[in-house]
């Protein structure tokens, strides 16, 4: 197991991966948590995290609680999160707080603007955004993942038509990641996806 994770205690986790798994989900599951911990990990040796156990737990619950088309996720993501850290975290000194507003940021990833976020939440928030920037191939299985998430929920034509918009709302951003961490690593192949689905 991840040595990140192992910081963590195990009924904790235990309670989040089961929640990772209702509904079973093609993208928005477990694999996506230890995903962003690889780029907690880049950033740990990098610029480095001002709040580390926060932003952990905002990694390991933002999307523990994920329903398609559902506006709640992430305030229903940062309530679990504030009960298990309450439950199973007590004698740690956490900022229960601000992993919930951490958390509750990944609902407005379209709208924010950097000098709205401190270090910690930018780097954060492009954590969960690196995927656009991944390589072709695994970008092409999130983007696969995302429409199967949403079959049945939403009408396809709808969901195609919603997708395509904010993926090109994403590229017309003069800069897509907030952080300069990020932007250097991801930008480039980010638009490079973007320009080839929406194209």
């Amino acid at each position: 197991m991840d040595d990140l994770l192992m910081s963590l205690p195990p009924p904790l986790l235990a309670e989040v991966k089961t929640a990772y798994a209702q509904p079973p989900r093609a993208y928005h599951n477990f694999a996506h948590v230890q995903a962003l911990l690889h780029h907690y990990r880049d950033v740990a040796v990098g610029p480095g995290w001002q709040q580390p156990l926060e932003v952990l737990l905002a990694v390991v619950f933002h999307d523990a609680i994920y329903e398609a088309g559902r506006s709640d996720n992430e305030l229903r993501s940062a309530q679990l999160a504030q009960v298990a850290i309450t439950r199973w975290l007590a004698d740690r000194d956490v900022d229960v707080t601000r992993v919930m507003a951490l958390i509750e940021l990944t609902a407005r990833h379209g709208s924010l603007r950097a000098e709205e976020l401190d270090a910690d939440a930018a780097l954060f928030l492009d954590s969960d955004m690196a995927i656009i920037g991944a390589p072709e191939a695994v970008f092409d299985a999130y983007d696969r993942g995302i429409a199967e998430e949403y079959r049945g929920k939403v009408p396809g034509f709808l969901f195609r038509l919603n997708r395509r918009r904010f993926l090109k709302g994403v590229l017309a951003q003069p800069r897509i990641f907030f952080s300069d961490f990020f932007h250097d690593r991801y930008d480039a192949a980010a638009r490079v996806n973007l320009r080839r689905v929406t194209a």
